[in-house]
């Protein structure tokens, strides 16, 4: 079976330094995979890659086995990619309700008439609230989006990019910034997106005990290369991959 996204070489430069090299990765539809490695490993500019923020220097990403070379991040979104809080259109001053139903609405290319009443959108509304559980912020619909904390507002962008019906979610460190009595919401809301089984997820985090209890599969990547692709067990068991943690020398593994 084809996998609904995979990169074929996948390489980008800046100057003399290759951030991404050469990678060759695939992800099954509807699959968890989480992306680990230490700092500067190039996890989030791979993610960038994907999502059409850079432009690849060679190699190719592709969706459903159609090629994405040169087009833009907006065109992926439309396909089907959504990267997490890439979302600007966040509306301070209008409630977490209407941001979400402003996203539906955008994917359902629905105009907004600024003298129509915003009751007679009730299909948009329902279908934002429906979001809102998804994200565990039913209790907050009618707060303004300003007075949201910083997880909530997390929980917020995320449904707006549900809400954009991609069916790959790409989620850098969501709980970066987060207060450590924050983080469980968040934890939850990922888990909950994973147990609809709707969608395909790939985990860019740093907290080891939330990668292994969401991921069916984890990717390292060590100075913009593959160092292992595996199942939690095997890449926890992977000898080389502790060797990189650690700051051990791995190249001739890589040889």
């Amino acid at each position: 079976m084809e996998p609904i996204l995979r990169t074929e070489n996948l390489t980008i430069k800046f100057g003399g330094q290759t951030a991404v090299d050469n990678v060759n990765f695939e992800v099954p539809e509807k699959h968890f995979k989480s992306i680990i490695g230490p700092n500067g490993a190039g996890k989030t500019t791979f993610f960038n890659l994907i999502s059409g923020e850079l432009k690849a220097t060679s190699g190719d990403v592709f969706f459903r086995g159609e090629s994405l070379s040169g087009k833009s991040s907006v065109a992926r979104t439309r396909k089907g990619i959504g990267r997490s809080f890439q979302i600007t259109n966040v509306f301070p001053n209008l409630t977490v309700i209407e941001n979400v139903r402003l996203a539906v609405q955008s994917k359902e290319k629905i105009r907004y008439q600024f003298f129509r009443h915003f009751a007679s959108y009730k299909d948009l509304h329902i279908q934002a609230e429906r979001l809102l559980e998804i994200v565990l912020l039913t209790s907050k619909a009618n707060a303004f989006a300003t007075q949201l904390s910083h997880g909530e507002k997390r929980k917020l962008e995320i449904a707006m990019l549900l809400a954009l019906d991609t069916e790959v979610l790409l989620l850098d460190e969501p709980t970066a910034g987060m207060s450590l009595e924050e983080v469980p919401a968040i934890l939850d809301v990922i888990k909950q997106i994973k147990q609809t089984g709707e969608r395909t997820i790939l985990l860019i985090e740093h907290k080891m005990d939330m990668i292994m209890d969401l991921s069916d599969s984890i990717m390292v990547l060590f100075n913009g290369r593959l160092l292992a692709d595996g199942t939690p067990k095997e890449i926890m068991d992977n000898e080389t991959v502790q060797h990189a943690y650690l700051g051990g020398l791995y190249d001739e593994h890589l040889a």
